[in-house]
């Protein structure tokens, strides 16, 4: 297998570990959550709790480590995945300023000055650039924008934090037209430099903050790329500004070494200057986004050693990462010149440094010195060993990475397992429901009672008492039905469509006009029928409304009396629903007959339409067919129309139509006002059959009352009810952790 098929296998293998560490982290989110959920609840408790003994062992419950831990483990899992899941092995090139960091890129890439800012001023390159090896396109690149509330929280908010300067700016434009707040005194030299850094995002702002409302990523050609990365043009000016409203650059370009497969290169800004975030950006590149890491030094041929900022700097770079060591992901180039060179010869020094880096504590991979400004020493030296070191390493460098975090969510869950057990039992173990009955069943026998005293008493003679006056009211009208035949009854006689209107000839003219006088005449008796029976429709809200007060009548003798109201606060029909859905489902007489009762209704269309429609025949046009003559029972119309029949004819047959139906519907309704009456008695009479006079039935109440005599009898039984519940929950809580903890969650490693 080549190089490059060994480093395309190696990518290939990582996909799938990404889709387990989404899974994982998950798990470890749920995890969090339930140990949440348990202190939430645990602080509930300690203010509800009477035994001092187990408030002192809610107080020694802390999920605090647990939980920091966690949000360790989520941070290195999103580090894992990010690293996973890349498309590509990338190596990041990190090093102060004017080490030739950018020249090494120039010769790894084939890009030029022009692309990758080198220079030998001040500081030129300005922000992160991933530069991707692909043959297939031409060199360009695409432009990651920072937005407005990102620019000011990662990148102008730490200037005021570090600075201390107090009020910080809430928006862009109040950070652009507001001056900056005086430094405070007596702060020293890099104070000083890095408010001068602050100070130039300020005075700069108009020029690059329309950018920062421009969407990412935008595609850029080669000729833009240094506008968007460097401070300076190529004579040395510093113009740009773009690179202040950048979070990153990728350019795209074809490597001269066409071995290195799907390889990255990261260009960091060179260490040293005094801008404040620059550390940590690094460490947060490194952490994630870094397979291998090129340290790259020049001595100075004048003479030069290995000082403190290069301990610092590998320091930095050693933080990023703790799960695996530095020196097994890291080289050392040191950048060698010669005798030719402008900068004199520092070949020995190389190689002197290079001897020194162990005194230093500062442990690499391996150490190289090349001339990095030349490219084929900058490949044959560097790169080449860098990807065959990559090719043989990164799959066990891979897997101890995650195995360093694997072994501490195991870490995790033994810690939560063993804090389950102790916890579980706080409350106690035995089983508090059985041995709470045994001990309060004398009790509850006494206070459910039976037909001469107790709660069993008071409800059924409340029942009967309710079934009793019902039954003596059973013959009178049915006051909400009276009331609404009264108001339907008004509406057709204040009512009548044509019959009302200001010119109603010349209305009943028109319609002739338009069809004749026969079709007229049907059509106006079809629409005065249609107007009287819907104003008999609001009838089934009269019924309801009838039905639904008897319920709640019932319902409030059970609130009352029965005490059920602690169980639900439904009401009237909703209320027996409620009441059903705890009753046990074998408990069939007792759940049935509250259903029944819920379910129970009367309505318009079942009880009165078809005694409406009985005397609407009037208005009903029925013709008989040849042969056959009208029914008896069908009155015929009042008027015979024939084709000269006037509009005031047809108005006055219709007046006398629409009059005979409304006189006969009032009386013809009120014969059966006393039928919501009877059908209400019977429907209270048989939930009473159904809840109080069935064999056994008491027996039934019984066991739907025993487990729920806490709540209604609280002074007796309330205590101990609390503490069932109390510990019922707690155990719900401890459960919900430990599944939540379940062993195999956090496994992605075979």
């Amino acid at each position: 297998m080549s190089r490059v098929q060994q480093i395309t296998a190696i990518i290939e293998q990582r996909q799938p570990l990404a889709n387990k560490i989404e899974g994982v982290k998950k798990n470890l989110e749920l995890l969090s959550s339930a140990l949440n959920k348990l202190e939430n609840y645990r602080d509930e408790l300690v203010d509800k709790v009477d035994d001092p003994k187990v408030i002192g062992q809610l107080k020694e419950i802390n999920t605090s480590p647990i939980q920091r831990n966690i949000s360790s483990e989520l941070d290195t899992l999103y580090k894992l995945k990010t690293r996973f899941s890349r498309d590509t092995l990338n190596i990041g090139v990190v090093g102060r300023a004017r080490q030739g960091k950018s020249r090494l890129l120039q010769s790894l890439t084939g890009l030029t000055t022009a692309e990758i800012p080198d220079g030998s001023g001040q500081h030129c390159t300005g922000v992160r650039s991933t530069i991707h090896h692909n043959p297939a396109f031409e060199t360009s690149g695409e432009v990651w924008f920072y937005n407005e509330r990102s620019f000011l929280d990662e990148v102008i908010m730490p200037y005021y934090d570090q600075l201390k300067l107090g009020a910080k700016p809430i928006t862009l434009e109040e950070f652009a037209s507001k001056p900056l707040p005086e430094l405070p005194a007596q702060n020293g030299a890099e104070v000083g430099a890095k408010y001068e850094h602050l100070r130039g995002y300020h005075v700069h702002v108009d020029k690059y903050r329309h950018l920062l409302r421009e969407s990412s990523p935008r595609r850029i050609t080669k000729e833009e790329i240094r506008e968007y990365v460097a401070q300076d043009n190529l004579d040395g000016e510093r113009i740009y500004y773009n690179y202040l409203a950048v979070q990153e650059v990728k350019i795209v370009c074809d490597f001269p070494n066409s071995e290195v497969g799907q390889i990255a290169l990261v260009d960091l800004p060179g260490l040293g200057d005094t801008g404040i975030g620059d550390e940590e950006r690094l460490l947060k590149t490194l952490g994630q986004d870094i397979d291998l890491v090129l340290f790259v030094r020049m001595p100075k041929s004048s003479g030069d050693f290995l000082g403190d900022v290069d301990v610092k700097l590998y320091d930095i770079a050693r933080s990023a990462l703790v799960d695996l060591p530095l020196e097994k992901w890291s080289f050392m180039v040191f950048n060698a010149t010669d005798s030719n060179s402008v900068l004199g010869d520092n070949s020995n020094l190389c190689k002197q440094l290079a001897a020194e880096l162990k005194n230093k504590h500062i442990n690499i991979s391996e150490s190289v010195i090349a001339d990095c400004a030349d490219p084929d020493e900058a490949n044959e030296k560097i790169l080449d060993r860098v990807l065959s070191y990559l090719a043989a390493n990164i799959t066990s460098l891979d897997r101890e990475y995650a195995s360093s975090c694997q072994e501490r969510l195991q870490q995790i869950q033994s810690t939560v397992d063993a804090d389950v057990e102790k916890i579980r039992n706080i409350f106690g173990k035995d089983n508090i429901d059985d041995y709470s009955l045994t001990e309060e069943l004398p009790l509850f026998r006494k206070l459910f009672g039976n037909e001469r005293k107790g709660w069993w008493r008071d409800v059924v003679l409340s029942l009967q008492k309710k079934r009793k006056q019902l039954w003596q009211e059973r013959l009178n009208p049915d006051e909400n039905l009276e009331n609404g035949i009264t108001t339907a009854v008004n509406a057709c006689q204040e009512g009548g469509g044509i019959l009302l209107f200001d010119d109603p000839i010349q209305e009943i003219q028109d319609r002739i006009f338009g069809s004749s006088s026969l079709e007229a005449y049907a059509n106006y008796r079809d629409e005065l029928r249609v107007f009287l029976s819907r104003n008999f429709q609001s009838l089934d809200k009269d019924l309801k409304q009838s039905i639904e007060k008897v319920k709640s009548d019932v319902a409030n003798i059970l609130v009352e009396k029965g005490r059920l109201g602690v169980l639900t606060e439904a009401q009237g029909s909703e209320f027996f629903l409620a009441i059903a859905d705890l009753i046990p489902e074998h408990l069939t007489n007792l759940k049935e007959g509250f259903i029944v009762f819920a379910e129970f209704e009367l309505s318009y269309r079942g009880l009165i339409l078809h005694r409406v429609r009985r005397h609407l025949d009037v208005l009903t046009n029925v013709t008989a067919t040849s042969g056959q003559s009208l029914e008896e029972n069908v009155e015929p119309p009042t008027l015979s129309v024939n084709p000269n029949t006037s509009a005031e004819d047809i108005l006055e047959a219709l007046r006398i139509d629409y009059d005979k139906a409304v006189n006969r519907l009032k009386p013809a309704l009120e014969q059966f006002l006393c039928e919501p009456s009877q059908a209400v008695y019977a429907m209270v009479e048989e939930f009473v059959d159904n809840v109080i006079r069935q064999e056994d039935i008491e027996d039934e109440w019984q066991d739907f009352l025993i487990p729920l005599r806490g709540k209604l009898w609280p002074d007796e039984f309330g205590k101990p009810e609390r503490e069932r519940q109390q510990r019922k929950q707690w155990l719900e809580v401890v459960e919900l952790v430990k599944t939540a903890n379940q062993i195999t969650s956090f496994q992605f490693l075979q």
